[in-house]
């Protein structure tokens, strides 16, 4: 059976990962139906990786569209602990500028079509998301970027919006009096399935623009975002290398049993259909 240790997700500008060996490509099937793409295997620097392209190869998936369930499934499926995020974002602040990375660890949610949950339909799950990402591999991630002598902010809010759209002048200049940093359309679900998961997780934002709100600069383009983001796929390739092979180095973060105390629904009541779609990860606490 096919298993991974590290998981990379890749947003807009990342769909494949360089310096991967012992290759191969697998489709994973998933309660929630099929991941985003086919997930790419390989060994990296004596880590087997799992490789799954957000928006699938050749950009095809919406931000709204993404099944994030079947995504964070099928790295758990696999065997993965430990799932590093890479995404293309948009500055709210002044001090944090395009291709900066920004190691974000607070979300706030403004989607309103997406499902964040695997629970549901006969079980219920409350899980703490007060704190969304891995501390450990935010701590990883950041001294990598220190390493490799980039300009990193260790720490930041990430907003969520809905997209495809980029937001309008009032919405940005609304975001910016509430106090985010960065403005995005993915990382909440990721996040949030992983916690349920008993995933660790944490992201790097690449930033790629000012979003709207900056007078003295064009309104973003896609075009602009593309570009910005291939500008700095080798520096989260440098990263990712740094950091994949400390991953499994003792971590003793929360993650991976954020579940114990989470399932308040008597279990006598747990139907056989939820236990076959939810047992992975569900079993050991039944």
């Amino acid at each position: 059976m096919a298993r991974a240790e590290v998981g990379i997700i890749g947003g807009s500008g990342l769909y494949k990962m360089d310096g991967l060996v012992d290759v191969e490509r697998i489709s994973v099937e998933t309660p929630f139906g099929a991941p985003s793409d086919q997930i790419v295997l390989g060994t990296l620097d004596g880590v087997r990786v799992a490789f799954l392209p957000r928006h699938g190869i050749g950009h095809r998936i919406m931000p709204s569209e993404i099944n994030f369930r079947a995504n964070i499934y099928a790295m758990k499926s696999l065997g993965v602990d430990a799932v590093i995020g890479v995404t293309a974002t948009g500055s709210l602040k002044e001090e944090i500028k395009p291709l900066d990375f920004v190691i974000i660890d607070q979300l706030f949610d403004r989607t309103t079509k997406r499902v964040s949950t695997f629970f549901g339909d006969g079980i219920v799950a409350h899980t703490c998301v007060a704190e969304p990402f891995c501390p450990e591999l935010r701590s990883l991630l950041v001294s990598a970027c220190r390493r490799a002598n980039l300009r990193v902010h260790d720490g930041g809010a990430y907003v969520c919006i809905e997209g495809p759209q980029f937001s309008t002048k009032a919405e940005s200049g609304f975001f910016r009096q509430l106090g985010f940093d960065v403005i995005g359309m993915t990382n909440v679900q990721e996040a949030r399935l992983a916690r349920e998961a008993e995933i660790c997780y944490a992201t790097i934002a690449c930033v790629t623009d000012y979003d709207v709100w900056r007078e003295a600069t064009e309104a973003v383009t896609i075009q602009e975002v593309i570009a910005n983001l291939q500008k700095n796929v080798g520096n989260a390739i440098a990263v990712l290398r740094d950091v994949v092979p400390k991953v499994s180095e003792g971590r003793k973060c929360l993650c991976r049993s954020s579940l114990k105390d989470a399932v308040i629904t008597d279990r006598d009541l747990v139907s056989d259909e939820i236990r076959q779609r939810l047992g992975l990860l569900i079993d050991k606490y039944m």
